[in-house]
């Protein structure tokens, strides 16, 4: 959600700022902009609502603007709607403040008065340009100090950001700021790149530091000074990014999320590598083996997530319950942070997402933790602010994600989940034997998915059949209830067609009004312990005209006779059978799109990682 590039260095600043906003467009936005300080120490802004190819030819009809150092901006609309006067930066005072900021001020109204009474105007509806007045306000009240002046605003906001700041008075200086909005700050060769992500930043480093919350970033051509909101010096821990340049390019794909869909063969394999003991009948994972008696001894377990995360984190639900016979439930984290949730002793809290950025996600860790829950994480993002929260976790292994119908990490979140199941359950009743069953077909995973992949033609001519039809159903029980849920998701999000995910029993009450002729009902009827009540519900659809899609069990001829199209997926144990079932799933949703003519990795007003609430 939104993003930020800021260059200081030698190097023409333009060119570097564009092409980070476009590595950056997969998080979503609305509107883009770009700042940069001029050899006259006057700074340039050029901002336009839409894609980055808009600003692109704002930049060719105007004309390039040079220099070395600046900034520049994707914007998701929060507060003002989409236009050029809303998108970032936003510039104010004598002394030429320019700020980009990701996040919401939540107390921008009462700072907006008290500015006003001062004698400030505004031009935008923005939360931003208020804080940009601020700064600007603060900037000769401390003495014309960049640095002193951003501490002091920061300490009279509340709410989120990740911001950027630069002033006409100190033309080689930039400052940085964080608070529950990711951003990271890249070494180079005599330049630093600050970014909301390393996608932007690999290309000229790979090493960085991110800022942990209430952290200020001076950036000078000398170096650079880390401290807090307070003024606390804090040293910074640099880090090595893990992400191969080759991962975030498109190669021979169309989209990202094609690209992704298959790759997860390879996603798999990464994610599970090395953590399987076939021959001991053990899960290894690193993360959270310090913590192996608590998890044995867990009375409760709480997974807490938003979007697809929820999805695979209510599968984990399943695994937990069915092979670690622990109690576990699943939370929306919107909710869990503002509800006075029982947590017990013995009780650990599980945050997924993909990001580790995830804003509610992060609220209720925070308030799982001070009531005194263990908590793991299961993220992609190394070194994301999740992973940093927690008490200790297990990465996906996935590799960047771009699309922003999230695809390999589903996958990978359920194929983690599973592991942490099992490593519960190996060290609470379940026999050597049995784990090693379980962990040889995890192993069949990723072969089995490319023979689902192979299938992507046939996939295409069935979705095509109904992407006229605006209301679909996913229906499913047991571990694939929630897999139901997650396709129509991904058809919801990428083609705008109207779906409704839920367990095939409860169709009948209520749901079952909407079905009409020809309405298509996509259920998965996979071979499992509720195989032939699935069928059932399969009729209760038929008999009132809808058609039904049926992913099934290779060599499953019988349900032939009860659907109008079968979608095959390979035999697999049940608790499993999420990560095969799902596939045929997210190519209908992509193909979908495609035939509606969508754009696939940047669906209407959706975000990548949603920071703010």
């Amino acid at each position: 959600m939104c993003g930020i590039v800021a260059y200081l260095g030698t190097k023409p600043a333009q060119p570097l700022l564009i092409e980070g906003l476009k590595r950056l467009e997969y998080r979503g936005y609305d509107s883009a902009g770009i700042a940069v300080m001029g050899a006259n120490n006057q700074i340039s802004i050029l901002k336009k609502a839409g894609r980055v190819a808009n600003l692109e030819e704002e930049i060719e009809a105007r004309g390039s603007l040079e220099g070395t150092m600046g900034m520049g901006h994707t914007r998701w609309a929060t507060h003002g709607g989409v236009s050029d006067v809303n998108a970032h930066p936003h510039r104010a005072g004598k002394s030429g403040i320019v700020v980009i900021h990701n996040g919401i001020i939540e107390n921008f109204a009462a700072l907006k008065t008290w500015l006003q009474e001062k004698g400030h105007t505004f031009s935008s509806q923005t939360d931003t340009e208020v804080l940009s007045g601020l700064i600007a306000e603060l900037y000769e009240g401390v003495g014309g100090d960049l640095e002193t002046a951003v501490q002091a605003a920061l300490r009279e906001v509340t709410g989120a950001y990740a911001i950027c700041v630069m002033c006409e008075k100190e033309p080689d200086t930039l400052v940085v700021a964080r608070k529950g909005a990711p951003l990271m700050v890249g070494i180079g060769d005599g330049e630093y790149i600050v970014a909301s992500d390393g996608s932007a930043i690999i290309a000229h480093t790979s090493q960085a530091f991110p800022l942990d919350d209430y952290n200020v970033v001076k950036i000078t051509r000398e170096g650079f000074r880390t401290s807090t909101t307070s003024n606390v010096a804090v040293n910074p821990k640099i880090m090595q990014l893990e992400i191969d340049l080759a991962q975030i390019e498109l190669g021979h794909y169309e989209h990202y999320m094609l690209k992704e869909i298959f790759e997860q063969p390879q996603s798999i394999r990464n994610c599970i590598s090395g953590r399987v003991d076939i021959t001991g009948g053990k899960v290894v994972l690193g993360g959270v083996g310090n913590f192996a008696k608590e998890l044995t001894r867990a009375r409760k377990v709480i997974l807490t997530a938003q979007g697809t995360a929820l999805h695979a984190a209510m599968i984990g639900r399943y695994l937990l319950e069915d092979l670690a016979k622990v109690q576990a439930q699943t939370e929306y984290a919107s909710e869990f942070r503002y509800r006075n949730p029982i947590i017990e002793d013995g009780t650990v809290v599980v945050a997924v997402s993909q990001s580790g950025e995830t804003a509610d996600t992060l609220a209720a860790l925070t308030e799982a933790k001070e009531r005194g829950a263990l908590s793991l994480g299961v993220v992609n993002v190394v070194g994301s602010s999740i992973a940093r929260e927690t008490d200790a976790g297990v990465y996906l292994r996935v590799g960047p994600e771009i699309g922003v119908a999230s695809t390999k990490a589903f996958t990978g979140q359920v194929a983690v989940l599973t592991l942490i199941a099992l490593f519960m359950a190996r060290r609470r009743l379940m026999s050597a034997d049995q784990c090693s069953d379980l962990l040889t077909a995890m192993e069949t995973l990723p072969a089995k998915i490319e023979r689902i992949l192979e299938q992507a033609p046939r996939i295409k001519r069935v979705t095509e059949k109904y992407v006229g039809r605006e209301n679909w159903l996913f229906l499913g029980r047991g571990y694939n209830y929630p897999t139901a849920l997650e396709g129509a998701l991904k058809l919801k999000e990428i083609s705008y067609i109207h779906a409704e995910g839920m367990p095939a029993a409860e169709m009948k009450h209520g749901p079952i009004a909407l079905i009409n002729e020809g309405m298509p009902a996509v259920f998965i009827a996979n071979k499992g312990r509720q195989y032939e009540k699935v069928l059932s519900n399969i009729h209760e659809v038929r008999a009132r005209g809808g058609h039904v899609i049926a992913v099934a069990t290779e060599g499953d001829e019988h349900i032939r006779e009860h659907v109008q199209d079968v979608l095959y997926i390979p035999d697999i144990p049940e608790p499993l059978s999420p990560i095969l079932a799902v596939i045929p799933l997210q190519l209908m949703a992509y193909y979908a799109a495609l035939a509606r003519g969508h754009d696939v990795d940047k669906p209407r007003n959706l975000a990548k990682s949603v920071t703010v609430e």
